[in-house]
């Protein structure tokens, strides 16, 4: 019998697996704390959401008065969400909500791809460098910065304010930054030159190339881009109070303060309108988070 099947029927009869390292009881314990640490930060970042779905089933008396029982005295109740429906006009607001954000979302990854294209193929090109170098400065600038200029340039000098289409382009404007500077790394990184020099020998233009080459690779920072971009302009309260003062134009975070009295917040229909309105993006994220997770890890390894 050879040297190496004793050894295997010595670790056989200690219980112990064949050409597996045995775990010591320190690493084990290391495990288990980080294990219990995860599990930690998993309920702090969960909490504020299952308050949001305990109260929501509430009347306000009961959420006042025990916030964290899981059903009040008054019992299960679902008055909240027509109540919440028909005060915000919420159909209407979600339609605002989302033509905003589609509109926006669809224009900043088109935009900022074949700028993010154009800069990366042509690095000789001075003045793309220049560009791509003042997106990447302009992240650093906060929006409370620019934004009293921005109300009195575009309400008091071109009067071009309580419009959907200004608010979709100023979205786009903020935005395209960072959608540049992340396409620039996945097109630098993980689209070779090698694709687009045979569809040119093909017969391709460089607009085909684009199209049918390089943006279908670019799926997972296109979901990326889509999913943080979205969530940022669904909820964003700032820039859209700002802009939309009238109050069929309102967004869903603005029609929320309608809840907000001098005295006096109805929480439960406060909460029910956060869950109609997280509904929507949580949907989108769930049918994107594997693209999300292949736009983190692409580049990462390379065979």
């Amino acid at each position: 019998m050879s040297q190496a099947a004793e050894q295997m029927q010595v670790r056989s009869r200690h219980g112990a697996a064949p050409g597996r390292p045995k775990v010591s009881a320190g690493t084990r314990i290391g495990h288990g704390l980080v294990w219990v640490v995860l599990l930690a930060l998993l309920f702090v970042f969960l909490a504020p959401f299952l308050l949001v779905v305990i109260n929501v089933f509430k009347t306000k008396a009961d959420i006042t008065s025990k916030p964290l029982a899981l059903i009040g005295r008054h019992g299960f109740t679902l008055q909240n969400f027509p109540n919440a429906i028909e005060k915000m006009n919420f159909w209407t607001v979600l339609g605002n909500s989302a033509f905003v954000t589609v509109c926006a979302t669809a224009l900043t990854v088109l935009l900022s791809a074949m700028a993010a294209y154009v800069i990366v193929r042509n690095p000789r090109w001075k003045a793309g460098a220049i560009l791509f170098t003042l997106m990447v400065a302009s992240m650093v600038i906060p929006f409370q910065v620019i934004m009293v200029p921005l109300v009195s340039v575009y309400g008091g000098m071109l009067h071009v304010l309580n419009s959907r289409i200004t608010l979709i382009l100023m979205h786009v404007g903020f935005s395209v930054s960072l959608a540049t500077f992340m396409f620039h790394g996945a097109i630098k990184t993980n689209i070779p030159m090698e694709l687009e020099e045979a569809a040119e020998i093909d017969g391709c233009g460089k607009w085909r190339t684009f199209w049918r080459i390089v943006f279908p690779l670019l799926k997972p920072t296109v979901a990326t881009v889509t999913i943080i971009e979205a969530m940022a302009f669904w909820n964003d309260y700032l820039l859209p109070s700002l802009v939309l003062g009238r109050k069929e134009l309102y967004t869903i975070p603005i029609a929320t303060q309608v809840f907000y009295g001098t005295y006096s917040t109805d929480i439960g229909l406060v909460m029910a309108a956060l869950l109609l309105a997280m509904l929507p993006i949580l949907v989108l994220y769930i049918f994107l988070q594997r693209y999300v997770v292949e736009g983190v890890t692409s580049g990462a390894v390379k065979g």
